[in-house]
C-alpha cells in the first residue's frame, strides 16, 4: 500500500498564508506612497498662500513644470488692493526665492496709494520682471475680465517688458488720480512733480500718459491697446529702439538696434558710391536659425506694413546666431523707410502660413540720424552713381 504524507497539505497551506501575509504588509507600507503618486499626477499645482483681506494685495505663483515648460518663465499673480504693505511683502518673496528673476507678472488689482504703485513698479523693474494685466484662474472657474487702475496702472509700467492690455483686460486710471503734469504749469504739485520723475524713470512719456479725452466723458480714463503702445506705455516684448550714426563718413552707416524678450535685432543702412543696402539681423540663436531658413519659403521686407522690394526674392541667410536678410533700396524707398513707424524684417515659412520676423519704427529716433538722408545724397551723387 502506497505511504501518505500527512504533513503535506498543512505544510503547504502555512507556506500560502505566509505568502498572504507578506503581501498585505507589502501592500499597507506601499498603500500610501502609491496612493500619494497617484494624487500628485492629478494634482493643479500648489500656489503659495498668498490671499490677503479684501483690502490689500493678494499675491500667487505658477511655477509647475507645464508653465515652465510653456511660458519659460515663473507667473506671478497679483490681485486684489494695492495697499501701503505691498511692496514690502512682494519683495520679501522675491527674496524668499518665491519669485524669481525676470517673471511674468499679471496684475488685476485697484487701489488709491499711488506712492505703493510707484514701489511696486521699481521693484518689477529692479528685478527684470515682465508685466501683462491678466487674472489668476483656478481650477474650473471661467475666463474673467482682468481689471488694472490707478495705482496698478503705475505699477504695471514698472515692467522691464510691458505687454497691452488685449480682449476684455483694461488698464485705466481714474482723472483723479491725473495730476496735471504741463510743461511750465506755475504751482504744479509735488505729487505731479513725483508722478512724472517716476514715469521718464519707467521709460514712459509722462505727456502721454496724462492724455484724457476731451471733452471728458467719464471720470476714468481708459487705454486701449493702440494707445498703450502708439504712446510708449507699453512696448509688448521690447526695450526702446536706438539709433546709431557717425556723420562724415564712407560709406555712411546708420545701425538700429532694439533688445526684445530673448534677444536683440539689428537693422542697418549702408549708403556706399554704388548705392544703399539695407540688411536685417533677427537672433535667434545658432541651431534655430539654422532650422527656420532651412524651412524658408521666402524672405521680405515691409514699410509700413507693405512689402517692398517684392521682384527681389534673395534668400535669407543663418549668421552665426542671426537670420540674415539684405536688399538694396532706392533713395526714394529709403526716404520711406526712415519715415516709417513700422518696418518689418520677415522669412515664411514652406507652409506659407507662419512667418518669422520682427517690426521697429525707425521714425520714433529720427532726431538720431536727421542729417543721414542728406549725407547719403551727397555719396550716391559724388559717384554719378544710382541706387537701384
Amino acid at each position: 500500500m502506497p505511504s501518505v504524507n500527512v504533513y503535506q497539505r498543512p505544510v503547504r497551506a502555512i507556506t500560502w498564508l505566509r505568502r498572504l501575509l507578506a503581501a498585505m504588509v507589502l501592500a499597507a507600507c506601499l498603500g500610501p506612497l502609491l496612493a500619494h503618486a497617484r494624487t500628485s499626477k492629478v494634482r493643479e499645482p500648489a500656489l503659495p498662500p498668498g490671499d490677503m483681506p479684501a483690502n490689500q494685495l493678494s499675491m500667487a505663483v505658477k511655477n509647475d513644470r507645464l508653465t515652465l515648460a510653456v511660458a519659460k518663465a515663473t507667473q506671478v499673480y497679483l490681485y486684489g488692493v494695492i495697499d501701503a504693505d505691498a511692496p514690502q511683502r512682494f519683495d520679501a518673496w522675491v527674496k524668499a526665492g518665491k519669485i524669481p528673476t525676470g517673471s511674468d507678472v499679471y496684475l488685476d488689482a485697484s487701489g488709491e496709494d499711488m506712492g505703493a504703485g510707484f514701489a511696486l513698479g521699481r521693484l518689477f523693474r529692479s528685478s527684470g520682471m515682465v508685466t501683462h494685466v491678466g487674472t489668476l484662474r483656478r481650477p474650473g472657474e471661467p475666463p474673467k475680465a482682468a481689471l488694472c487702475t490707478d495705482a496698478c496702472a503705475y505699477a504695471y509700467l514698472g515692467g522691464l517688458y510691458r505687454w497691452s492690455a488685449s480682449g476684455m483686460d483694461r488698464i485705466g486710471v481714474h482723472q483723479s488720480h491725473v495730476p496735471a503734469i504741463r510743461k511750465n504749469e506755475a504751482g504744479r504739485s509735488q505729487a505731479a512733480d513725483e508722478a512724472a520723475a517716476y514715469l521718464k524713470s519707467m521709460d514712459a512719456n509722462p505727456w502721454a500718459f496724462y492724455r484724457a479725452p476731451t471733452p471728458p466723458r467719464t471720470d476714468m480714463v481708459w487705454f486701449d491697446a493702440d494707445q498703450l503702445l502708439g504712446w510708449g506705455l507699453s512696448n509688448n516684448g521690447r526695450q526702446p529702439l536706438i539709433a546709431s550714426y557717425q556723420p562724415a563718413t564712407v560709406p555712411a552707416t546708420l545701425t538700429f538696434s532694439q533688445i526684445v524678450r530673448g534677444g536683440d535685432n539689428k537693422v542697418t543702412l549702408v549708403c556706399a558710391p554704388e548705392g544703399v543696402t539695407l540688411t536685417a539681423y533677427y537672433t535667434v540663436g545658432r541651431e534655430r536659425a539654422r532650422q527656420l531658413v532651412a524651412r524658408e519659403s521666402r524672405a521680405y521686407f515691409e514699410i509700413n506694413e507693405q512689402e517692398v522690394m517684392p521682384q527681389q526674392g534673395g534668400r535669407a541667410r543663418a549668421v552665426d546666431d542671426a537670420i540674415v536678410l539684405s536688399r538694396p533700396l532706392s533713395m526714394e524707398q529709403l526716404t520711406s523707410f526712415l519715415a516709417t513707424y513700422s518696418m518689418g524684417a520677415w522669412i515664411k515659412d514652406k507652409s506659407g502660413v507662419v512667418r518669422y520676423g520682427f517690426t521697429m519704427g525707425p521714425a520714433r529716433v529720427k532726431d538720431s540720424y536727421a542729417s543721414y538722408f542728406a549725407d547719403c545724397q551727397k555719396i550716391v551723387q559724388r559717384s554719378g552713381a544710382h541706387a537701384p
